[in-house]
Formats: C-alpha cells, structure tokens, sequence
C-alpha cells in the first residue's frame, strides 16, 4: 500500500511526474494498470490550481518589491511570464486551430522540460479554455504513461533491435 501511496505522491511531483512514477512502480513489482491509474491521477490532481491560479501568482511575484538580495526571485518570476507568453504567441501562431493538439503531443513525448505542470501553465498563460485544456493534458499524460511503460517493460527496445 505505501508504494503505491510512493507513486500518487512521485507522480505529483513537477519535472519528474508519471514520467518517473510509473517506471518506479514497474520496477518494485507494483500492478502496473492500477499502478498507471494511480499515477495518472496524481499527475492531473495539480492542474486546476496551476491553471487557475499560477498566472496569478507569477504576476505578483513580479509586481511585488522584494527585500535587497531577492530582486532575482521577482525578475525570475516576470522571465516567467515573458517567456511563456512569448512561446504561447509563437504556438498558437504556428498551431492555429490545432493549438490543442499541440498541447496534447507537448505534454504526451516524454523529453525533460515538458509534462503536466509546463503544459498546464502554458495553457493558462495563453488563456486556453480550461475544458479543452484537460482532455489535451489528460491525453497526453495518458501518451507519456505508455511510451514510459512500454520503454520501461523492454518493449520499445525489442521493438527497435528488430528494426536495427
């Protein structure tokens, strides 16, 4: 029972998330549907309060005048801002109408820097309708759990030494 209490809680984790939570859970032995059910939801438990409220948080953070020696935390929360809606105007000038799509394939290839938590906070930084938002990031958590199962399982590797 505590591991799988291990793999809700890994799973929550921003940066790691399923990403590290289901290999984890393949590894101890763990009944890996209720292990991938476990994880999926930890890794969705977040997104509403990254969605709703992450924006709000990083706008204060720059806004507010910090004490001498931490003017780098509120520069680093208005990079933040900058930079994600720099990237969320390019995205949606480039995906258009398929910006949900490209939210889906963001948070569903498994490559450090994408996930749940960056893909919910770009979401909410370009203003995505919130709906839409969770089947694209619930989607794609559900195409990063299987490309992490079947890579951690050997799959993907017997797969690739057929056709290498």
């Amino acid at each position: 029972m505590l591991k799988y209490v291990l793999v809700f809680l890994i799973s929550m984790v921003p940066l790691v998330e399923l990403r590290v939570a289901i290999p984890i859970a393949i590894n101890w032995g763990l009944n890996v549907p209720l292990s991938y059910a476990i994880a999926i939801f930890g890794n969705m438990l977040p997104m509403p309060f990254i969605f709703f409220f992450a924006r709000k948080v990083l706008v204060w953070g720059a806004a507010l005048k910090w004490p001498k020696g931490l003017g780098w935390v509120g520069k680093f929360f208005n990079f933040c801002l900058e930079k994600g809606e720099k990237g969320g105007k390019k995205l949606t000038e480039k995906a258009g109408r398929s910006t949900y799509v490209a939210l889906f394939l963001f948070v569903g290839i498994p490559v450090p820097g994408t996930g749940a938590w960056t893909g919910t906070l770009a979401a909410s930084l370009l203003d995505l309708d919130f709906k839409k938002s969770v089947i694209a990031v619930l989607s794609g958590i559900i195409l990063a759990g299987v490309i992490m199962g079947l890579g951690t399982m050997g799959v993907l590797g017997a797969i690739s030494s057929l056709f290498g």
